[in-house]
C-alpha cells in the first residue's frame, strides 16, 4: 500500500502525460486512495465547450476518474452541470503514480467511450496509437487494456469495476 493511501483529503494534481511531455496539469479534488485505486474528481479542464462527435464535453461537466496503480487504463465517469449521466471515457495509460498532491497519468493514445445509455460503445484512436510510435512500446498491454475496458463496458458498464 502506498504512504498516500490513508490521504483521501485534499486536492492533486492530475498530469495527463503524452508521450515525453505534459498534455494538461489541472487540479481535481481527491475522492479516494485505497492504494490501488485512486479516484478524483475534477470540473472540465478544456477552454470551453469541445464537441468529439459521440459527445460534447462543456463547461461545467464534471468528471470522476478512477485510475490504477496496477491496470494499464483508467475510466471518467462524466456528467453534466445538472448531475446527468453523460457516459465513460475510458483511456488506456500506464499504471497511474501518485507521489503527494500529484497524480500522473501517462496517455496512451487509445480510447473508449461507453455512452450513459449503453447504446454506444466506441472504440477510439486506434489510428492515432499506431501513428504515435506508442504501439511500439508496450503494444501488447496496450491493446489488451483497451479490450479489457470495452468487454466491461458491454457487459455492465464498469457497474462492478467502479463499484456503482
Amino acid at each position: 500500500m502506498s504512504a498516500n493511501s490513508a490521504d483521501t483529503t485534499g486536492t492533486v494534481d492530475v498530469v495527463l502525460v503524452k508521450g515525453d511531455r505534459v498534455k494538461i496539469r489541472y487540479p481535481s479534488a481527491l475522492v479516494a486512495d485505497d492504494g490501488t485505486r485512486i479516484a478524483v474528481r475534477a470540473a472540465w479542464a478544456g477552454d470551453g465547450g469541445r464537441d468529439f462527435g459521440f459527445a460534447r464535453f462543456e463547461p461545467g461537466d464534471v468528471f470522476t476518474e478512477h485510475c490504477w496503480r496496477d491496470r494499464w487504463y483508467a475510466v471518467k465517469e462524466v456528467r453534466d452541470a445538472d448531475g446527468r449521466l453523460k457516459g465513460w471515457y475510458g483511456d488506456v495509460t500506464r499504471p497511474a503514480v501518485r507521489t503527494g498532491a500529484e497524480l500522473v497519468v501517462e496517455d496512451l493514445d487509445l480510447d473508449l467511450w461507453r455512452s450513459a445509455d449503453g447504446a454506444d460503445v466506441l472504440r477510439l484512436d486506434e489510428d492515432e496509437f499506431a501513428a504515435s510510435g506508442l504501439a511500439e512500446r508496450d503494444p501488447a498491454a496496450a491493446v489488451a487494456a483497451l479490450d479489457e475496458l470495452e468487454a466491461l463496458a458491454r457487459t455492465d458498464g464498469f457497474t462492478a469495476l467502479l463499484d456503482l
